[in-house]
């Protein structure tokens, strides 16, 4: 009885979902005003090639660079998108939507995530729930497999501007985070088969009375790396569990008084990128200016070390 009874304890403390994700307060290694970013709301990061490509919301012809130096960074053209035009709609939209669209022009696509692979960026815009192909000459198309239709139906894509906030691409597979209420996470298979994931839970993990949202991805290292912004945290999940292997707040650092922006209602952080340099994450400040500096509309950038790494603040 004592040996049984031994073994259940020992089951369930041993089992994946009795171990806590650890979550830690991240550490800094550089932050950077990004140049030339104020007015562009920076919504998506990743490393392509060895450059740190970012895309904007508010301009849907241009992917940039950001290049880092000397404790600067300057956001500077990369790529200006060719021939790409409106999405045909995958689904018929309702009346309200309908109406809701009379106020948002066609053309704005809103790109909120970006990846890259074989020499090519791929970008998902959060207006229509698709994924444009850009070649290395700037020439896009949209991608035909299509997404919304699956996951309204399953309850996701709920609201206007919260849907389509990241992409990234593993091997042959997409992942697209959609924002919130609820969040998750769509998978979409080279053969363009779509299945919807909720996340797991972490315990801990904070998000202040705010919507849980999901606002940037990127995989590395055999994990996928999900940007939870209303927590002000970074987590590395297991593939294909999802579960939490550990995150780093970096709440302290985004709202410390050199670097908080003047509305601090919610969590800014909207590009994730990981590699070996470690962590990055943009904040979308959506034009507002920093409590020091209210004039100051740049966009912050964070670099991040992974936990055991050493740290250098700047």
């Amino acid at each position: 009885m004592i040996k049984r009874t031994l073994f259940s304890v020992l089951s369930v403390l041993l089992s994946p979902l009795a171990i806590a994700a650890e979550i830690t307060p991240a550490r800094l290694l550089a932050s950077y005003w990004v140049d030339s970013s104020a007015g562009l709301d920076i919504s998506g990061l990743s490393f392509c090639s060895g450059d740190l490509l970012a895309v904007s919301d508010k301009n849907s012809e241009e992917i940039y660079t950001l290049e880092l130096r000397d404790g600067s960074a300057d956001l500077v053209s990369h790529l200006r998108l060719n021939g790409l035009g409106i999405p045909e709609q995958d689904e018929p939209i309702s009346a309200w939507e309908g109406f809701k669209e009379l106020f948002r022009p066609a053309e704005d696509l809103d790109f909120e995530g970006v990846t890259c692979s074989d020499g090519q960026v791929y970008l998902v815009s959060e207006h229509y729930n698709r994924i444009a192909i850009v070649d290395i000459e700037g020439n896009a198309r949209w991608q035909e497999h299509s997404w919304s239709a699956l996951a309204r139906s399953r309850g996701f894509l709920q609201k206007t501007n919260a849907s389509s906030e990241g992409l990234v691409k593993a091997d042959d597979t997409f992942w697209v985070a959609m924002e919130r209420e609820p969040r998750g996470l769509l998978r979409l298979n080279a053969d363009g088969e779509a299945s919807t994931l909720t996340l797991p839970q972490v315990d801990g993990l904070d998000f202040a009375g705010r919507s849980e949202d999901l606002a940037g991805l990127d995989y590395h290292d055999g994990a996928l790396f999900t940007l939870e912004r209303n927590a002000h945290a970074v987590c590395r999940r297991a593939l294909p569990s999802l579960e939490a292997e550990w995150c780093l707040d970096y709440r302290a650092l985004e709202e410390s008084p050199e670097r908080v922006y003047e509305e601090t209602r919610y969590g800014k952080g909207e590009g994730l990128a990981v590699g070996e340099q470690g962590i990055f994450v943009i904040l979308d400040n959506n034009n507002v200016g920093r409590a020091q500096a209210p004039d100051d509309k740049r966009a912050l950038l964070l670099h991040l070390a992974m936990p055991g790494e050493a740290s250098r603040q700047q």
